[in-house]
């Protein structure tokens, strides 16, 4: 039987990726052939400062060596520039006169660095910092040349000028800027990182434009606008990357910055496709590792037939070690309205800490030295928290420590490397490990870009915790993870707390106030903390104890969002009016956790009814109501519960499904996150009992 020819244009880490994922789906679908203009297999290019800066050899970052594409069958082409695609004939042609035909073809071009149009940018010892060839260039000149400068301050320029000195030589970082990595710090963090990198024997000019390189035909210093001069032999050039798109453009595909693509990586062209840095999705091109592999994921599942959800686009961050410096920052970190929620320094550790709100919600932060709470943080950022969830709370487990049992066991951790989560805690267990360092010889979590290394520490301490609190015994790992206890004044977990509690308000027994219902439960503390009472408060309220519960306390707020603008469609209908009717029948409900609802009037809505908790959609059959649904990282499109065909029962539905969540979902528990744990269909199975579904919305009417 012959199979479908499958050709991939870029032997890079996006179109590997997506290579990887089609071949442990359905291996014997397509004949591959990958073409590379590097004379070398795949190789994991984040890693090249680390090679620059002499902790990994070459060898280290290869991702796939060549036995690798000989054992699963895939020809590959390396040296090979392509140059014309024929998309009616569908055949490729490279620079040296190869042809190669092809049934689907992938466009993993990736990006070239951007080189500005500065005089003399030509010269010899002028150079960008994106290959391995690039270092090898490098390492030969440290040979002969001290002085070195480096045009640009972000990440890839620090992490260049740092292999600098590595190699013996001078390195001065010239930056534009008033302080360097000024797109992801505030200056504050950025001040301080300078001065760490400053200790290492990095130097600085900020707040220069470079007029032009000087010197005949080799580099031998810049000259910057103001009239000063810089003497350096060697000059790296990091000022930002492009998406190569010369050759799809040529081809007649569809291009704007990058290549055009839909949510199935699409381009305009029948059977071609494209992913990574060159494409385009939704008008946002990434250059981060993660966002890659999920449009590789996606791409790889469509082509093997299978159903798999559409790319929705990714939410970026940045989680980095800066020449052993960690350093995070997340959303938005200046603009008109930002203000400060929190800031902390500690000079003699080295922290710094900053979260940034705006209107009473949680927009951006930045954390340096210490990352730990980077995942809790970034939850914040994406889901728009209220700031009232930064307050400290006496007892409360650590914010990474409960971000990390949060993330469901099989969630990938290491994007790089795909190590989960399970298989992170497996390894900490069988093997004794006890540092992150061994976490990452053992698994390779952390071993790539190191931006997931903070939530690898927190899962060592969460699974020596889990141990610690089982005595001696090995925890069960991966499935069913040890529930954590409520917080430090008891060993119960949720679900024990809450089915104990059930009971007393079931068996009617006279406790007058939670300080007895404490005692008898053997608390360690006479009157909780911070962190139980508005549990109990929580549980009692829903089991019907109101006799103890002199006032409502759990999370109230619920956003309703809907879009004015109704769409061009003969069925669209009003959103505002169901809106209103819902807003009006939950306000002041008591949630186990901030809920957000959509109304959507129809499709091409502004307001996205699939990434909600609740999310209700106009359709030609009336609403169609969906739940589960998040647009944090990863973002997750909620599956639907049912469709109405009036707004009234649209709001019965909603209103059924919103108190199941209350009746069943652990305090502080997402909607999503419930919607997993009991299983989407049995919910749904629940809900669509039309009995049950009626004395649910009356149920929450009637504790409003």
């Amino acid at each position: 039987m012959s199979r479908n020819k499958l050709v991939i244009i870029g032997n890079g880490m996006a179109g590997v990726k997506c290579v990887e994922e089609i071949i442990a789906l359905e291996p014997d679908t397509y004949e591959i052939v990958i073409y590379g203009n590097e004379p070398r297999p795949n190789y994991n290019r984040i890693m090249l400062s680390k090679v620059l800066q002499g902790e990994h050899s070459l060898q280290d970052i290869i991702i796939n060596d060549w036995t690798w594409y000989a054992e699963h069958h895939i020809r590959l082409c390396t040296g090979e520039t392509v140059h014309r695609i024929d998309t009616r004939g569908k055949y490729i042609e490279t620079e040296s006169g190869l042809k190669e035909t092809y049934d689907v073809l992938i466009l993993a071009t990736g990006s070239s660095p951007f080189i500005p149009p500065i005089p003399g940018i030509d010269k010899e010892r002028v150079m960008s910092f994106r290959t391995i060839d690039d270092c090898t260039r490098m390492s030969d000149y440290s040979k002969t040349y001290r002085k070195a400068a480096v045009i640009g301050g972000g990440l890839l320029g620090l992490e260049a000028a740092r292999g600098l000195l590595h190699l013996g030589m001078e390195a001065v970082v010239v930056h534009n800027a008033p302080y360097i990595m000024n797109r992801q710090l505030d200056q504050k963090a950025a001040t301080m990182l300078q001065e760490e990198l400053e200790g290492q024997g990095m130097s600085f000019l900020l707040a220069r434009n470079t007029q032009k390189i000087t010197g005949r035909s080799q580099a031998q210093g810049l000259l910057f606008t103001d009239g000063s001069k810089l003497e350096a032999q060697v000059v790296i050039v990091a000022v930002g990357i492009r998406p190569n798109v010369d050759l799809a453009r040529r081809s007649g595909i569809a291009t704007n910055r990058a290549i055009m693509v839909d949510d199935y990586m699409r381009t305009s062209v029948p059977d071609i496709y494209a992913v990574g840095e060159c494409a385009e999705h939704r008008g946002i091109s990434y250059g981060l590792v993660a966002p890659l592999y999920e449009q590789g994921k996606v791409l790889a599942r469509t082509l093997c037939g299978q159903e798999t959800p559409e790319y929705k686009g990714s939410i970026p961050y940045s989680q980095l070690k800066v020449s052993g410096v960690d350093v995070f920052s997340a959303g938005e970190i200046s603009g008109e309205g930002m203000q400060t929620a929190i800031q902390h320094l500690d000079g003699i550790q080295g922290t710094y800490k900053k979260v940034l709100m705006q209107a009473g919600k949680v927009r951006g932060a930045i954390l340096f030295g210490d990352t730990t709470e980077g995942t809790a943080l970034l939850g914040m950022v994406q889901r728009g928290a209220d700031v009232s969830e930064l307050a400290p709370r006496e007892g409360a487990p650590d914010p990474a420590e409960k971000a990390a049992a949060a993330l469901p066991a099989q969630e990938t951790v290491c994007a790089c490397n795909n190590v989960t989560k399970a298989a992170i805690m497996k390894a900490i267990q069988e093997q004794g490990l006890e540092t992150a360092d061994q976490v990452k010889e053992q698994t390779k979590a952390s071993g790539s870009c190191g931006g997931c290394r903070p939530m690898v520490a927190a899962l060592l301490k969460h699974t020596h915790n889990l141990k610690n609190n089982g005595g001696t015994g090995v925890v069960a790992i991966p499935d069913k993870l040890a529930p954590m206890p409520v917080c430090s004044c008891t060993d119960l977990g949720h679900a024990e707390l809450k089915e104990i509690l059930a009971d007393i308000v079931v068996m009617k027994i006279g406790l007058p106030d939670i300080s007895l219902i404490l005692q008898k439960l053997g608390w360690g503390s006479e009157h909780g903390c911070s962190v139980c009472r508005p549990v109990i408060h929580y549980y009692l309220q829903v089991s019907g104890g109101t006799m103890v519960v002199r006032e409502m306390e759990g999370h109230s707020e619920i956003q309703v969002r809907w879009d004015d603008q109704i769409p061009m469609s003969s069925y669209a209908r009003d959103a505002g009016s169901l809106a209103a009717q819902l807003r009006t029948n939950w306000i002041g409900a008591a949630m186990p956790s901030p809920v957000n609802v959509g109304v959507a009037p129809g499709p091409g809505s502004l307001v996205s009814a699939l990434v909600q908790d609740i999310g209700l959609l106009a359709s030609p059959a009336g609403w169609e109501i969906y739940a589960g649904g998040h647009a944090e990282h990863p973002v997750k499109q909620g599956d639907l519960l049912g469709v109405a065909e009036t707004e009234v029962q649209a709001a019965t539905l909603a209103s059924a499904c919103l108190q199941w969540y209350r009746q069943t979902a652990w305090y502080d528990e997402p909607l999503w996150a419930w919607t997993e744990r009991l299983g989407f269909m049995s919910i749904r199975e629940t809900l669509l009992d039309d009995q049950l579904q009626k004395e649910l919305a009356a149920t929450l009417q009637a504790d409003i």
